[in-house]
């Protein structure tokens, strides 16, 4: 456990593994909790720091904790509803593992703010979400466009959740009047760069012929393209990926001949998740209680108006 001093608040951090718990706020502060899984990936590490950058330019005192199993973050919910904070901000690990103890917050009478990754109930305050299932629509229908209706696509999904869930039923659904367009093989790389390359190394041997790989996640499209540059395999037209990594949109700027597309789904979004708690701790209620950000296709095209080489990811 880390005490942080920052201006004229302090804040306790948490990070996955340790053993000691948030400090307890003495009765008249107000601290918002945040529950993260750790950050074995860009897109969670930029989470964390844009949640500790929303909430130092709010002006909160806050506890962040970080957890790597759905274990741990549910013992890490309890320890902050133990603390009787003021509000929690929560990325569930997994959806399902993750919705008892939302029900113990709401029990508590704390606000729960959920972002990313959904629940299995609606006892939250507010969910802040990206566009999943647009992410897996507009990748069909750029892959049916890329490949002319007809094609062998190998699916890279991610860890068990309501992202994963709707970004494969939104690919399946905008390919499903094309019978020519088979998904032969559908593997997790559990979002992450180095799980994905091992993934793809072993479908790339069992796999003669693969027309496109649609990834759920720029990180597990980056190992999915080291892996096939590595097999010097010819026959991929395209990989496409999803969350706007800078590392990715610089492959679309420089024309790279496999990764031609991405779609929005930015972890600026915790910002948002910040803000409703620092207004509901505030005394105001959240306009709406869902928040969907639009997953927008990034192409050669469009890619200038997104590319930002010093972005947090």
């Amino acid at each position: 456990m880390q005490r942080r001093r920052l201006g004229r608040e302090w804040c306790w951090i948490v990070r996955g593994g340790q053993s000691g718990g948030a400090a307890t706020p003495a009765p008249t502060e107000k601290v918002i909790g945040m529950s993260f899984p750790a950050a074995d990936h860009g897109w969670l590490g930029a989470v964390i720091k844009n949640a500790e950058d929303e909430a130092k330019a709010e002006g909160l005192k806050y506890v962040i904790t970080t957890a790597a199993d759905p274990n741990k973050q549910t013992n890490d919910i309890e320890d902050l509803i133990s603390k009787k904070v003021s509000a929690i901000v929560m990325l569930p690990i997994e959806s399902a593992a993750m919705t008892p103890v939302a029900k113990k917050v709401k029990e508590a009478g704390i606000p729960l703010i959920v972002v990313d990754r959904e629940l299995e109930s609606d006892d939250f305050t507010a969910l802040v979400k990206g566009d999943n299932t647009g992410i897996g629509t507009h990748a069909g229908k750029y892959l049916v466009d890329k490949l002319g209706g007809k094609g062998k696509i190998v699916e890279i999904i991610g860890v068990p959740s309501s992202v994963t869930t709707m970004r494969s039923d939104g690919f399946r659904e905008a390919i499903k009047d094309h019978p020519d367009m088979q998904v032969i093989v559908s593997q997790s790389g559990d979002f992450q760069k180095e799980k994905s390359l091992n993934v793809m190394q072993n479908i790339l041997q069992s796999q003669p012929q693969i027309d496109a790989v649609y990834t759920h996640d720029d990180e597990m499209a980056l190992g999915v393209l080291q892996a096939i540059k590595e097999a010097k395999r010819t026959d991929i037209k395209v990989v496409t990926g999803a969350g706007g990594h800078k590392d990715v949109y610089k492959l679309i700027k420089d024309g790279d001949p496999l990764m031609q597309a991405t779609f929005t789904y930015s972890p600026l979004m915790v910002k948002d998740a910040v803000k409703l708690a620092a207004d509901i701790v505030g005394g105001k209620t959240p306009a709406e209680k869902v928040t969907m950000l639009e997953a927008t296709p990034i192409t050669k095209d469009n890619i200038d108006k997104f590319y930002d080489p010093n972005a947090n990811y």
